[in-house]
């Protein structure tokens, strides 16, 4: 039976809005522990992100090749956390290939990538639904859990799907920087750093759209997520830019030597799921603010959070 969450009197979004919806997705994101959450997700991401690039550069070198895609990869996490932290991970890629020509061996190979490459993306469901104060049943059973691992690896194909889109932008991109180069270099300068900040904002709020309609155990009317992937994308692409240049800069991880590109990968994550989650608690706001449809689906609780505080 499905559970609808009661929300306030309903009324229309106006722009006037936006300042208190955003106070009130940080009251959200903050009574959420934000920071915990985001940890553990990083945790799971270190474990999961060998096998989650192996079937992503698998799944999208059908098309564009092995090879190709690798180097598209390796380029993103380069600008993203370091050229030698790539450089790790694409040897952590290369060491977890499997040579075995046992049929046998190669299925249960597979088998293993697929539950690895989805553990981040279940451990983010579950973060997600402590966002919406819900959690699973105990007496949910088996096959709840199946279904969460199938929706995580829909979400590694939609990844995949998004990364081919990606490709043919920037390809498209690339074709108009070279013409805008032969008309005027600076426009070309500046047009294309504008043109690539917005078809990412666009790609990455379409992936955060997905993220909130279907990761949390609620179900939420499309016109409440809109807006709330839309700023999720944008502050991501924005946080991105500053943490590159945090880690360009600080260079965080030369403390801790050879263990240092897993430093900077979990740092990376921990703070981009800080965004994320306010993603996630600007879609709760608004939807509780404008008493949009929310139900709990099967074999999910409410939670009821309380405060309590111990005199000295």
């Amino acid at each position: 039976m499905e559970k609808q969450i009661q929300a306030n009197k309903k009324s229309n979004f106006k722009i006037t809005h936006l300042p208190r919806l955003l106070v009130d997705a940080f009251k959200i994101w903050n009574k959420n522990e934000p920071g915990r959450l985001g940890a553990v997700v990083a945790y799971y991401a270190v474990l999961s992100l060998p096998s989650l690039l192996i079937v992503i550069i698998n799944l999208v070198g059908y098309i564009w090749g092995t090879e190709l895609v690798q180097g598209q990869i390796t380029g993103q996490i380069s600008s993203a956390i370091g050229k030698d932290a790539a450089q790790s991970l694409i040897e952590i890629i290369n060491n977890s290939k499997s040579d075995s020509h046992n049929w046998v061996m190669n299925v249960v190979g597979i088998a293993f990538l697929i539950f690895g490459a989805t553990g981040v993306f279940y451990q983010l469901q579950i973060s997600m639904n402590d966002i919406w104060d819900v959690k699973l049943d105990p007496n949910s059973g088996f096959w709840k859990v199946v279904k969460d691992r199938f929706v995580s690896l829909g979400f590694v194909m939609v990844i995949a799907f998004m990364l081919i889109v990606s490709f043919v932008a920037s390809t498209a991109l690339t074709v108009l920087s070279n013409y805008l180069s032969m008309l005027w270099e600076p426009a070309y300068v500046v047009l294309a750093q504008a043109f690539e900040f917005s078809l990412s904002t666009i790609i990455l709020s379409l992936l955060f759209v997905l993220i909130f309609k279907f990761m949390p155990d609620v179900k939420v009317e499309w016109k409440s997520i809109w807006l709330g992937g839309f700023i999720t994308g944008f502050l991501f692409n924005i946080g991105k830019i500053l943490l590159s240049l945090y880690f360009g800069e600080a260079n965080p991880a030369s403390t801790y030597g050879a263990a240092g590109s897993v430093v900077l990968v979990l740092l990376w994550v921990s703070y981009s799921s800080l965004i994320l989650f306010y993603g996630a608690a600007f879609t709760r706001a608004y939807a509780e603010k404008y008493a949009l449809d929310v139900q709990i689906e099967d074999h999910i609780v409410k939670v009821e959070k309380t405060e309590i505080i111990v005199p000295k």
